[in-house]
């Protein structure tokens, strides 16, 4: 199955929060009420000393990929 890069994702229980599932390498949940990350992948130091680096990148093109949905659901 082909799944997108990033999927919108809600849940009643937490009425506030907006979640983006990111379904490549590497994979996680963000929550952009505040920015909290949930990895799916086990990182060793080394990866984790780089990912460290690039998770605001990650933050930036979760909220993108957010930003650009919402404005599809306004037109």
């Amino acid at each position: 199955m082909n799944l997108p890069k990033f999927i919108l994702g809600d849940n009643s229980d937490y009425p506030n929060a907006i979640y983006v599932i990111h379904t490549e390498f590497p994979r996680f949940i963000i929550n952009l009420e505040d920015d909290e990350i949930e990895w799916f992948e086990d990182f060793d130091d080394e990866d984790e000393n780089e990912l460290l680096a690039e998770t605001e990148n990650m933050i930036k093109l979760a909220t993108e990929f957010y930003d650009n949905e919402i404005l599809k659901y306004e037109e």
